[in-house]
């Protein structure tokens, strides 16, 4: 028979109920107490392609979001804020691409595993395979993309693409924005554009507060303003930026009136309450609302019914506190078709509400 010394056999019955009681603590979460995207560090950006050969590089202004402790990632892109560098494009990418005034904003969520991170304090830098829902232009897609993680320091990190992620624009529905696009350029745009992102988390130091950072401010100290806001100038537009901006509005397709009717769809209200914003900061110029119709129909009754409509158009901006001597009311029936009538495309397109500055 085998007898233990007494002392160690002391010593484990006395540790035996604490070993017992108290279970390894399980090891807190990469992500806790949360993170928050810090714009100013970050970037996202988009490619483009025009007449086969011509890139054209462009990114947002505006974009906020956070991680949990539990890893859930949410950003939020602010549309309103692209930045192609040129102030008329940047109109035709908000009103004739993504019509912001419908949908402001895009957002990205994703679920990381903080086990995939665990070893990140040591390792410093990893590649992961994430796939995440994208909701633009109301629908929503999954996509999946490689991510580089980096841990710039205990309270930094940052998240980046390892290569382009391309998106075709018809899985958003964004073909037609596409050939907006083309009209108004002039030019063949290739119908898919390759994204690429830097983001620059830092850890949230307020943990009070479940507050996400996708509002307009996070309740952290070292928030900074989001931006949310169009790139253009302060203040009232010159005359060429009118101009722009009336022949870009004339384009959208997005006033509705049922068939042969006059009356309004409230799905206009967005491009036509954006309407009002930039007659009201173009102070001094009179405004033409012309109504055009396709050729269905006789032609006195089109002339009609183009005037109804400009009408239409006109009580709503005076409605909104445009002075009704800055707005001139004209129909034109079926006279000045932009487009065939003998195809439905054709057809669609003259139906419109053109905006023209009178000199």
């Amino acid at each position: 028979m085998v007898k233990w010394p007494v002392f160690p056999v002391l010593m484990l019955g006395m540790l035996m109920p604490l070993l017992v009681a108290s279970p390894v603590p399980a090891q807190e979460s990469i992500f806790a107490p949360g993170w928050v995207l810090q714009p100013d560090a970050s970037s996202l950006r988009f490619q483009s392609v025009k007449n086969l050969t011509k890139v054209e590089s462009s990114g947002f202004a505006g974009f906020s979001g956070d991680i949990d402790e539990d890893g859930l990632a949410t950003v939020r892109i602010f549309l309103d804020t692209v930045d192609t560098k040129i102030d008329l494009r940047n109109v035709r990418m908000r009103f004739l691409f993504f019509e912001t005034f419908q949908f402001p904003e895009a957002v990205v969520t994703t679920q990381i595993d903080p086990a995939a991170l665990s070893d990140l304090p040591q390792r410093k830098r990893k590649i992961i395979p994430l796939t995440f829902d994208m909701d633009l232009h109301g629908v929503s897609k999954t996509l999946e993309a490689e991510v580089a993680v980096t841990l710039m320091s205990d309270d930094l990190v940052a998240v980046s693409t390892t290569a382009p992620l391309s998106v075709a624009a018809s899985d958003f529905n964004l073909d037609g924005g596409i050939k907006k696009l083309e009209d108004a350029a002039g030019v063949v745009i290739v119908p898919s554009a390759t994204v690429s992102f830097d983001f620059v988390f830092s850890r949230r130091t307020d943990t009070s507060s479940t507050q996400t950072a996708a509002a307009t401010a996070d309740p952290t100290p070292a928030a900074q303003p989001v931006a949310t806001k169009a790139l253009e100038p302060e203040g009232n537009f010159d005359l060429a930026a009118c101009k722009g901006r009336f022949e870009i509005l004339s384009r959208t397709d997005n006033i509705y009136f049922r068939s042969g009717s006059s009356r309004l769809d409230n799905r206009s209200a967005p491009l036509l309450d954006s309407l009002v914003d930039i007659i009201a900061r173009c102070p001094g110029l009179i405004i033409e609302v012309g109504g055009h119709t396709d050729s269905v129909g006789s032609a006195s009754d089109n002339q009609r019914l183009s005037e109804r409509r400009a009408a239409a158009v006109s009580q709503y901006l005076i409605a909104k506190n445009i002075e009704r001597k800055r707005i001139k009311t004209v129909g034109y029936g079926e006279t000045r078709p932009v487009a065939s009538n003998t195809t439905a495309e054709g057809k669609r397109r003259n139906r419109r509400i053109e905006f023209v500055v009178i000199d």
